[in-house]
C-alpha cells in the first residue's frame, strides 16, 4: 500500500446499506424475543 492511496472508505451506498441491514438486524431481534414472549404466555 502506497502512502499516495486514497483513504479506505467504503462509498456512501455501502454505507447506507450497512446501516440499513445493521437496523433490519435490530429489529429482527426485537421481533424474535416478542415473538419468544408472546409464545411463552400462550
Amino acid at each position: 500500500m502506497l502512502w499516495s492511496d486514497p483513504e479506505n472508505e467504503p462509498p456512501e451506498e455501502l454505507r447506507e446499506t450497512q446501516a440499513m441491514l445493521r437496523r433490519a438486524g435490530v429489529v429482527l431481534a426485537v421481533a424474535m424475543v416478542i415473538a419468544m414472549l408472546v409464545l411463552g404466555i400462550v
